[in-house]
């Protein structure tokens, strides 16, 4: 990818990633939240939205912030999400990554995502809030 200058939104919620049984139903619960995300897989129903929305006997990992890349982005781009895990990365951030059809989002721990909106920002990403 060439170097293009990016912008990305600091959501200001926290989230949680969570894992439900392969035969569950989606739930409702995850309606209360703004942004959620539902993959089903083989062996896992995950969702991804907002902790608030989670109800305390669901096996979550809490505590994400969400960077959303400003899109939509065209599917002729080749690299963003690679350009922003590489610099991730290099600071030792772990990232959980969500793509849609418009754009992307890296789910980042609230712990260091200080880091990463500095490590972003030194690489010329534009980070709002």
């Amino acid at each position: 990818m060439s170097k293009e200058v990016l912008t990305m939104k600091l959501l200001k919620e926290k989230f949680g990633v969570c894992k439900l049984d392969k035969d569950e139903l989606i739930p409702e619960w995850i309606q209360n939240s703004q942004f959620y995300s539902v993959t089903k897989a083989e062996d896992e129903l995950s969702i991804v939205c907002s902790q608030d929305s989670i109800p305390g006997e669901i096996k979550c990992e809490k505590d994400w912030r969400i960077l959303k890349v400003e899109g939509p982005l065209d599917f002729s781009l080749i690299g963003i999400l690679s350009s922003i895990t590489t610099i991730l990365t290099e600071k030792k951030i772990s990232i959980f990554a969500i793509s849609t059809y418009d754009t992307d989002y890296i789910l980042v721990k609230n712990k260091d995502i200080d880091n990463a909106v500095n490590a972003l920002s030194d690489e010329k990403y534009i980070i709002t809030y």
